[in-house]
């Protein structure tokens, strides 16, 4: 079936872009903003709203589907493409975009995708952002054109095994992290809070605020949570353990903070997401492979998790050839259009490193839904519940799609099964 039409609408994503340069050099909270001026290029705020533009896809049958360009919250930071602005870009998906995409076959989904991520325009690849929500919407056209889930289409076109039971969701807390990780706990979720720590204020000067914190999860996951609940502690510091004790970080300083961690999580346990933040991903890398080696020689059972300096599919590649981390996110906007992400997953299979699809609370639900099917086609290690920072809705819409797409795929068997044994067609 043929690509008749693209569209592009610039609209609202699920939270705000913030300059993180500008909040890790200390600006403070004014209610829900921030006070100062921005030092990130393209920010005329500390916090803006987010942006996604809607691309609509129109085929031949008159079907439209669709899919979300978005960017994560500290865009331009960490070696990302710059702050994506809608107005702006939405022209390159009707102009350039749209040309090269319309009059294709609607079916085969990576090559179109794979043509999309290689377009050049003024001599400068697609904004991250429109090869994310373009692909999106490929996948479902393709989808839609064969009569199959996004799953199944992401599967074929990576040569994976689909799961067959719901991939672990990770509920994001934002800045309320008690009463949203309540919630958590209620409902089950498995991999949990997030926790956002991304000041000394919230890890404390000697790291025991942080601590407290890990003592208080142990403690009321115990209480609220139900029958056999067995969570798996997912804290995201912002490179804050390495502004409160600084390089080298296989000393025995930053490893007893370590152990210090596990045993307040016990008997859960507990994986630290990008434990510093050294300025690029060369020195990034040779800082969490110390780390990694100085927890491993001590006995210390916490796993870091790779997120600053690891976006783009060759950055992942670096981090586990590495084996720098025990888990790299595969941040889904960074990675451009979508079997990008699943092709990053794919490549810590056999590894000593698992694949956590991410992403950011900045999205929307149609990009969150899109991500929920490359989990399943990849089986990852856990996939983030987004968009957004009330945790409820991100984890309804990631978990619900994942269970209605098993379930989907199993009608489905049951009916081929059915057909082939009276010979249907």
């Amino acid at each position: 079936m043929e690509i008749t039409g693209i569209h592009a609408t610039p609209g609202y994503s699920g939270f705000f872009f913030d300059d993180q340069r500008a909040i890790k050099q200390g600006a403070e909270h004014d209610g829900f903003t921030y006070e100062g001026e921005p030092v990130t290029d393209g920010f005329d705020e500390i916090r803006q709203a987010g942006e996604t533009i809607i691309v609509d896809v129109e085929l031949a049958d008159s079907t439209v589907v669709r899919g979300d360009c978005a960017a994560v919250q500290y865009s331009g930071a960490g070696g990302r493409d710059p702050l994506f602005q809608a107005e702006a870009y939405a022209p390159v998906i009707e102009g350039p975009v749209a040309d090269e995409l319309e009059g294709r076959d609607a079916t085969d989904f990576l090559t179109n995708a794979e043509l999309l991520e290689e377009m050049e325009v003024d001599g400068d690849r697609l904004h991250t952002a429109i090869r994310y929500g373009v692909s999106q919407a490929l996948l479902a056209a393709a989808a839609e054109a064969e009569n199959t889930t996004r799953t199944d289409v992401m599967a074929d076109a990576l040569g994976t095994e689909p799961a067959t039971e719901p991939v672990p969701v990770f509920g994001q807390s934002g800045d309320d992290r008690y009463n949203n990780t309540e919630k958590m706990f209620v409902k089950g979720v498995p991999v949990l809070p997030h926790a956002l720590i991304n000041s000394v204020e919230k890890i404390g000067a000697n790291g025991e605020t942080l601590l407290e914190y890990v003592e208080w999860l142990t403690e009321r996951s115990q209480e609220l949570g139900p029958d056999g609940y067995e969570p798996w502690f997912h804290i995201d510091v912002y490179g804050m353990i390495g502004e409160i004790f600084g390089a080298p970080y296989d000393r025995d300083e930053v490893v007893d903070y370590f152990a210090a961690l596990e045993e307040a999580a016990a008997p859960y346990s507990v994986q630290i997401e990008g434990p510093m933040d050294v300025g690029d991903r060369a020195d990034q890398i040779d800082a969490m492979v110390e780390l990694r080696e100085g927890l491993a020689a001590a006995g210390v059972d916490v796993d870091i998790v790779a997120d600053e300096w690891c976006n783009t599919f060759a950055d992942v590649r670096a981090f586990v050839d590495a084996e720098a981390a025990d888990l790299v996110q595969v941040k889904t906007p960074d990675l451009g259009g979508v079997h990008r992400s699943g092709q990053a997953v794919r490549y810590c299979e056999g590894t000593g490193t698992r694949a956590y699809l991410g992403g950011t609370c900045n999205e929307t639900e149609t990009s969150a839904r899109a991500c929920a099917h490359v989990a399943l086609a990849t089986d990852a290690a856990q996939v983030l519940a987004k968009p957004g920072m009330g945790f409820d809705e991100g984890y309804m819409i990631v978990e619900n799609e994942m269970r209605r797409t098993i379930a989907r795929r199993e009608r489905d068997r049951k009916q081929t099964e059915t057909d082939e044994v009276t010979g249907d067609d």
